[in-house]
């Protein structure tokens, strides 16, 4: 009479496809979480830079060539935006970008005109 299961090689191929597809299903998760955590920081990023730009129209002034920078904090994350302003062909109007930094590593650029009020 015949022995019945499974013999050893066999058992070994299945756990090398198993392991396999766990290895795949791991880095597949990891990556998501990557994504996720990339995406909260360029959202918050964001109400940086869009927050530095509004306070350069609110202030109802035409914005001074050069370049400043200041901290900002959101969600309890530390950023520091950058503003450079630059001229444009038309002197009526000047380039605004906005640059946010997370611990020395760019995240998000934003650019706006502003013109004379």
């Amino acid at each position: 009479m015949r022995a019945r299961g499974f013999t050893l090689v066999e058992v070994l191929v299945a756990l090398g496809i198993v392991a396999i597809a766990l290895l795949a299903g791991s880095q597949a998760s990891n990556a998501l979480v990557r994504n996720s955590a990339r995406q909260t920081d360029i959202t918050l990023a964001h109400v940086c830079a869009e927050n530095a730009l509004v306070a350069v129209r609110l202030s109802r002034q035409m914005p001074s060539l050069g370049d400043s920078s200041g901290p900002c904090v959101q969600a309890g994350r530390d950023y520091l935006v950058q503003l450079q302003v630059t001229p444009t062909p038309n002197p009526q109007f000047r380039r605004v970008d906005a640059q946010v930094f997370q611990a020395k590593n760019p995240v998000l650029r934003l650019s706006t005109i502003v013109g004379r009020y």
